[in-house]
């Protein structure tokens, strides 16, 4: 189960990978040749969204969507060959890198292998024709679970792609396929490598609510933790979108946050990030750059995983179309150097071992990991302000680990950064009941 994820799971990078718009030919040959540069970074994992055949009837765009696949077995043969892919692994794991793929277990495309093959696996609209259960993915049918055939089906793909040297899955929109299938398939491939890792594509409330509400299935962040080790903040996105745009909105994001420890099980691993495949890069959703800046730190340094979408290293303004070629202009990796801090500051042992809490959130947020003996102070100009803040570090110089540069503190009292600043103190930091987190009451 589980909850025998390992701790230090909450201190994984994901990195996650396009294949068809990563690199110039658009091939596993691409990510090879990339890999140094992304393990030098702190990467842990690489996420490969998937890299099957993409099925063409009633596709999207010119190439269509990664997501209607065609062949769970097979790898697009855009990007190369099931034994390259394998060689990839085999790179990545020299390098200390894990790979995770996506899998799509709700849906495949409308002329995947398995309509011929296994039209009784196949949910049926009033005409009875396959059909998705969510009307705007058109170019999807969704599974139905009710035949075990299915089942056996699905987990002996697994198994294929953990021997070819595949060490987690990212499986999409997790919280509509039935949670016992989870269950299994956890339990059968720790048979094979114990150490695997589950991520669930959780999804947003409003999601499920409607899903229920339509007497379909739809599973809580908190179900879903019986079978993964990680799952999205989804179920907080509105809230975090709304404190992005709006300052006002970010003592009840850190509420939230709060409020996830409280209704989770205790186990429950939440996958931190500003930007993904599905939504706007960070840099052009927030309204400034510095602001930008300072929520990939707050996030980075939040407690739970990390992920790091292609191209958010170059500052990338734009995300990347599904359905289309669309590469990601690198142009001179203007944040890796600060990502990097980042990544190296999430295996730091006072995070590894430590305990977080977020102590203030306005006008900046700040918050602390706290390990024996010895703490990372963090404060994140979210809100774009020029101010001096109450932080819980004594009177003095400190230094910031992320510019190198001197801080005053004097009278209590720090100013904002432009961005964010990160702060060690070899000691126990006292907070006081001024800086104690604002709770949802």
């Amino acid at each position: 189960m589980a909850k025998d994820s390992p701790k230090t799971h909450r201190n994984l990078v994901l990195y996650e990978i396009y294949v068809r718009n990563h690199g110039r030919s658009g091939s596993f040959a691409d990510i090879t040749a990339d890999l140094p540069r992304i393990r030098e970074m702190g990467v842990d994992v690489i996420w490969f969204m998937p890299i099957h055949p993409i099925g063409k009837m009633n596709k999207k765009g010119e190439l269509g969507c990664p997501y209607s696949i065609k062949d769970y077995r097979d790898v697009n043969p855009e990007y190369g060959t099931k034994r390259e892919f394998e060689l990839l692994c085999q790179y990545a794991h020299a390098l200390g890198l894990k790979v995770m793929i996506d899998v799509v277990f709700n849906h495949t495309a409308h002329d995947s292998r398995l309509v011929v093959d296994h039209p009784e696996w196949y949910h049926r609209d009033s005409d009875g024709s396959p059909a998705s259960t969510v009307p705007e993915w058109s170019d999807v049918i969704d599974l139905v679970y009710d035949d075990p055939a299915l089942w056996d089906y699905h987990l002996e793909t697994l198994r294929q792609w953990v021997e070819l040297g595949v060490d987690g899955f990212r499986c999409d929109v997790a919280s509509i396929v039935p949670l016992p299938f989870w269950q299994r398939a956890r339990a059968e491939i720790a048979q094979i490598k114990p150490d695997f890792i589950w991520l669930a594509e959780s999804t947003h409330a409003s999601f499920i609510i409607d899903r229920r509400r339509r007497g379909l299935s739809g599973w809580s962040d908190g179900e879903l933790h019986s079978a993964f080790d990680l799952s999205y903040d989804y179920d907080i996105w509105a809230v975090w979108e709304k404190a992005v745009s709006d300052a006002e909105a970010v003592p009840l994001y850190t509420s939230m946050l709060e409020l996830q420890k409280s209704i989770y099980p205790s186990h429950t691993i939440k996958m931190r990030c500003v930007e993904n495949h599905d939504q706007p890069r960070i840099i052009s959703r927030a309204p400034s750059q510095a602001q930008a800046l300072a929520w990939t730190a707050f996030q980075a340094f939040n407690e739970g995983a990390f992920l790091i979408y292609a191209g958010q290293e170059s500052a990338c303004t734009r995300t990347p179309s599904l359905f289309d070629i669309d590469k990601i202009k690198w142009g001179n990796y203007s944040l890796q150097t600060y990502l990097t801090q980042l990544c190296q500051l999430k295996k730091d042992p006072v995070q590894i071992g430590g305990a977080f809490r977020v102590i203030s959130s306005t006008p900046g947020i700040s918050a602390i990991w706290q390990a024996e003996g010895e703490a990372l102070y963090g404060l994140f100009n979210v809100a774009g302000v020029v101010d001096a803040v109450p932080t819980p570090l004594p009177d003095g110089m400190h230094t910031d680990l992320l510019s190198g540069l001197s801080l005053t503190v004097q009278g209590g009292e720090m100013a904002l950064p432009d961005a964010a600043v990160i702060i060690r103190y070899p000691g126990v930091l006292e907070i006081t009941p001024l800086l104690q987190p604002q709770m949802l009451l």
